[in-house]
């Protein structure tokens, strides 16, 4: 009877519709899955499943939205990259190989002018062995570098290991299944990360940039690439209209699947303006941060040092 009494005594203290339990908190905190309001593990899932949705057409899509130019800013990054033979890349989030195979062609390319370089300043060399110079170069033209794609979808890491078979990629470079948040790499491995057009479907940014900033060795340099906001107010609505009324539309007529790409066009918008990103890079512990934007802010490309 006192038990009884004890727990009446409880439930009439309870105020009105207090929860009996905390099961909100299971669910984890709030969070945008484009506009929609969602919770941290259905947004991990939901992105997922869009990943894996459009894995197959990524290339084509990715043609078709910017009109090409996403190869451009690609190849930007990698000439502010410069990378140098013997240097050690992560491109995370970077499935389909597209940073991975510019980083491979730029560092042959250094070395093969490195060569041409060197041998033109020994012009007493016989003809046997400059051949062997070169045979030597074909043998080792990235000169130690290496490129390691982490991604956390297995369908993007599957396309992107299709694309490497059919265009002769396999030198230097390693395909890893991982999750930005928590990268299945030692402390101080890299001599670069990057990541491009990625970083705004991390769930968590703030856990993904502190591991871009543990897997980097002392000096080593952090590069996003990422849509971003544009300043211009008529520029601004012009690539709404754009985003809003044709990427959809192209994502069904191409890939067969508008949701996708209507998550994919909110997404950017939900993203943090340059200034802010820039921010919280350096919360995370990079020095000499800065970004650069191109096409009036319809991306940048931020910058960052471990020092």
């Amino acid at each position: 009877l006192w038990l009884w009494r004890c727990r009446c005594r409880a439930l009439l203290s309870r105020p009105a519709g207090a929860p009996r339990a905390r099961r909100g908190l299971a669910a984890g905190p709030e969070m945008h899955f484009g506009f929609q309001t969602v919770t941290e593990e259905e947004r991990r899932e939901k992105i997922y499943q869009v990943f894996e949705n459009v894995a197959k057409k990524y290339d084509v899509m990715n043609d078709s939205m910017t009109l090409g130019i996403h190869r451009v800013w690609k190849d930007i990054l990698m000439h502010k990259m410069n990378p140098c033979p013997g240097t050690l890349l992560l491109d995370v989030a970077g499935g389909t190989g597209d940073i991975a195979f510019r980083f491979i062609n730029y560092v042959r390319s250094v070395q093969q002018r490195q060569l041409q370089r060197k041998l033109k300043h020994h012009q007493n060399l016989s003809w046997q062995e400059i051949f062997e110079s070169y045979q030597k170069d074909k043998f080792n033209s990235l000169g130690d570098s290496q490129v390691v794609v982490c991604d956390i979808n297995r369908e993007m890491l599957k396309v992107g290991k299709q694309k490497a078979q059919h265009l002769g990629y396999s030198e230097g470079l390693s395909w890893v299944l991982g999750n930005a948040e928590e990268l299945p790499f030692d402390d101080d491995k890299f001599d670069v990360y990057t990541i491009a057009f990625g970083i705004r479907n991390v769930t968590r940014i703030d856990l993904a940039l502190q591991e871009a900033y543990r897997v980097l060795k002392p000096g080593g340099r952090f590069l996003c690439l990422e849509f971003s906001h544009v300043s211009n107010p008529l520029l601004s609505r012009l690539y709404d209209l754009y985003s809003f009324q044709v990427i959809p539309v192209l994502g069904e007529v191409i890939a067969g699947d508008w949701k996708s790409y209507q998550y994919l066009v909110e997404s950017i918008r939900q993203f943090p303006p340059q200034e802010e990103l820039k921010a919280m890079i350096e919360d995370a512990g990079f020095f000499k941060v800065d970004y650069e934007n191109l096409n009036f802010g319809i991306v940048a490309i931020h910058s960052g040092f471990k020092l």
